[in-house]
């Protein structure tokens, strides 16, 4: 698989689990924080939040994985 594509496929998984995250746990968030069907608002910032959240998640568990093996000399 190209770098291209694999980089595509995690922005796809954050934005798909951030986006499950911010609607699982939206009932919970303040009002201000949930998102509205009249456009922007502060919830689409929240929800953005989200999907960067598990992108740096995503990010660090390849760097950790690929910290820890040897590289070829």
């Amino acid at each position: 698989m190209s770098r291209t594509t694999e980089r595509w496929l995690k922005y796809l998984v954050a934005v798909l689990l951030g986006n499950g995250l911010y609607f699982s746990l939206s009932r919970y968030l303040p009002p201000a924080a949930r998102q509205a069907a009249n456009g922007f608002n502060l919830g689409t910032l929240v929800d953005l939040w989200f999907c960067v959240a598990v992108y740096g998640l995503l990010e660090l568990g390849t760097f950790l994985s690929h910290r820890g093996r040897k590289r070829p000399p």
